[in-house]
């Protein structure tokens, strides 16, 4: 197995995260998003986003790329400090299709609670997953995320808006173990 390496996101990763960001919400938030904007140019949308993230930073996000054998093979985005209760929130985490089940995402996570500890010590770490990501669900709890509260998400870009449940880890240091 190959090992999977983790770096803070560059310039040169903003097309290969816009063209995973956009695979991914086709293939995972049909019924939340709107069909004509999935189907539509939602990868052109996504590198305006992510060049601007990536090219204009902001202290209070980090985005994390992962390779494997020195390919690209996922990515998160964390803004720091979103919430005054919940704190950093894990905006984005999306594996490579073809990749998932090796590990990637689980070192993502790992990763982005590495970077909440070292900017905010003591701050929790949550996400929003939709209830039309089935896959996900079980990865955070097998994650030891905790459900804390559900409710309707959106507009979405293009449209949309779909059930939420909101995950947490108050102590993100249980990510970095195992």
């Amino acid at each position: 197995m190959s090992a999977i390496q983790c770096r803070a996101a560059e310039a040169r990763d903003v097309e290969a995260i816009a063209a995973l960001h956009a695979d991914s919400w086709r293939r995972n938030y049909r019924g939340a998003y709107l069909d004509s904007y999935l189907d539509g140019d939602v990868l052109t949308d996504r590198l305006v986003v992510w060049r601007e993230r990536i090219t204009r930073p902001d202290a209070s996000f980090r985005t994390i790329v992962a390779e494997r054998a020195g390919t690209f093979a996922g990515f998160a985005h964390a803004n720091l400090d979103d919430d005054p209760r919940w704190r950093a929130l894990l905006e984005n985490l999306h594996v490579v299709h073809a990749l998932m089940g090796k590990g990637i995402g689980t070192r993502l996570v790992a990763a982005a609670a590495r970077a909440v500890l070292d900017s905010t010590p003591g701050a929790g770490l949550y996400l929003w997953v939709l209830d039309v990501n089935v896959a996900g669900q079980p990865f955070y709890a097998a994650r030891g995320g905790v459900e804390a509260g559900r409710e309707m998400r959106g507009p979405f870009p293009g449209g949309g808006t779909a059930l939420g449940r909101r995950i947490v880890w108050p102590d993100p240091s249980t990510l970095l173990r195992g």
